[in-house]
C-alpha cells in the first residue's frame, strides 16, 4: 500500500513556511472570491466565453481565476 514513509505534519513545519502557505491560501481564495464576484456582476455579453466555463474555470487554483481576469473579461 505504501511505502510507510509519512508526510511532515503542519506542526512539524518551520513557522515561515507555515506563513507563506497561509499567505499563498490567502491569495488563492482572495482571487476566487473577486473572480466569482465580478461574474456574478458582469452581463454575459461581457465575458469572453459562456459564463459557466468561467465559473468553473474559477476553480481551478491560481490559474483559473487569473485567466478569467485575464482573457474572460470584455473590456
Amino acid at each position: 500500500m505504501g511505502s510507510g514513509k509519512r508526510g511532515t505534519r503542519w506542526r512539524e513545519l518551520p513557522a515561515r513556511r507555515r506563513a507563506a502557505i497561509g499567505a499563498a491560501g490567502t491569495v488563492q481564495v482572495a482571487l476566487l472570491a473577486a473572480a466569482l464576484l465580478d461574474l456574478q456582476r458582469r452581463p454575459a455579453e461581457r465575458v469572453n466565453g459562456p459564463k459557466r466555463l468561467w465559473y468553473a474555470a474559477s476553480f481551478v487554483n491560481f490559474v483559473g481565476p487569473i485567466a478569467y481576469f485575464a482573457v474572460g473579461r470584455k473590456r
